[in-house]
């Protein structure tokens, strides 16, 4: 029987052509990979050590993820790549909605591989919703620049309702992304609530951008956010902008003499440029890095390192406890009848919270 029987010498004039040959769906040349959840502590550490960006990137989804069997391997991972981190220069970039974080960012950080010759990590912290728990994580589109060098490492991360919108395991990324290699990092906040407490407590250089002409200078000069400021940039000094800027600075400025020298025994500076047009990009890296070089001559850079682990020693204390209460079987049973207590006004709050404290102490032979 023939194939295709068009081709009978009965049917004349008729022929049907056999086609093209269609090669396997699966690719003959292709290398089987291992998958995440099949690299050992040790290979992670040792391509992270190599520069490898895809095993940098599954390293941190691991921290990032909440079940119990990735953390052991991701608390591992760190714990290897923790000797062969804290090279970097880590900054940390804050601001209103809408200041141009992102642009500026990205103008930031081309100035720097392409004139600097470094290499750098941005770390975007998206806001979660309160509702669906989602994050859009759409950072890279606004680093259109960044985004295609191959030197450059973007991770946007979900805050997952942690302080402020600072994600839960940022400082950890940090620590992954200098044993990889990156001796640049950008941490940038969602730029509401408490965010900025906890971005200062992790880097070297604390940058506040502001915008000119919004009519509220007054509210942009509060005493937290302005103390914790290393430097700080009006942005958006273009066009008809650049008067309504100098203004923004020069009060600034002025509000900056009101406040006591910080600890770090430097002044902090007020600039102003544009991330759009890339102006003033340049004086604003000398000044990070006379800065760092100011530290480091009198022994604060090491100091505020070291307070910051110290401080994150704490943090993660509290963090464990939480997650153990919770975790709890027996308590998240008593949860929801003390739940219905309080409802029902049967109960107060504190009482509440008191009595599945003392609850959960119990076994610890302590009661409060």
């Amino acid at each position: 029987m023939q194939e295709h029987p068009e081709n009978d010498p009965q049917y004349k004039g008729l022929s049907v052509k056999h086609g093209v040959y269609s090669p396997p769906v699966v690719n003959p040349y292709l290398i089987k990979r291992k998958k995440r959840q099949d690299l050992s502590s040790g290979e992670y550490v040792e391509q992270i050590l190599k520069g490898n960006i895809t095993v940098l990137s599954q390293a941190v989804t691991l921290l990032e993820s909440r079940k119990a069997e990735h953390q052991v391997i991701a608390q591992e991972v760190i714990e290897k790549c923790l000797p062969h981190s804290g090279k970097s220069v880590r900054i940390g970039i804050t601001g209103v909605p809408g200041s141009g974080k992102s642009t500026s960012i990205d103008a930031f950080g081309m100035h720097l591989i392409r004139e600097r010759n470094k290499k750098l990590a941005v770390l975007a912290i998206d806001p979660s919703s309160e509702r669906s728990k989602g994050s859009i994580l759409g950072d890279k589109t606004r680093m259109e620049e960044l985004s295609r060098e191959t030197s450059v490492f973007i991770r946007p991360s979900p805050s997952d309702g942690s302080l402020g919108g600072v994600a839960r395991k940022t400082r950890e990324t940090i620590i992954l992304c200098e044993a990889a290699g990156f001796d640049s990092v950008f941490v940038e906040t969602v730029g509401v609530g408490q965010s900025e407490t906890a971005v200062h407590s992790m880097v070297d250089f604390f940058l506040l951008i502001q915008l000119p002409g919004t009519g509220d200078e007054l509210q942009g000069i509060k005493r937290g956010i302005m103390e914790m400021a290393d430097g700080i940039i009006v942005n958006k000094a273009d066009g008809n902008n650049i008067e309504k800027a100098n203004l923004a600075a020069s009060q600034y400025r002025n509000a900056l003499h009101l406040f006591p020298l910080p600890a770090s025994g430097w002044s902090p500076k007020v600039m102003t440029y544009s991330g759009y047009y890339k102006q003033g990009i340049s004086e604003i890296w000398d000044m990070i890095y006379e800065y760092i070089d100011f530290t480091k001559k009198n022994s604060y850079f090491d100091y505020r390192r070291n307070s910051q682990a110290k401080y994150w020693m704490y943090e993660s204390i509290n963090e464990q406890l939480k997650n153990h209460f919770y975790q709890s079987k027996e308590i998240e049973k008593e949860l929801i009848i003390n739940e219905k207590k309080v409802i029902n006004s049967e109960i107060s709050s504190f009482i509440a919270a008191r009595n599945m404290l003392n609850m959960y102490f119990k076994q610890f032979c302590f009661e409060i």
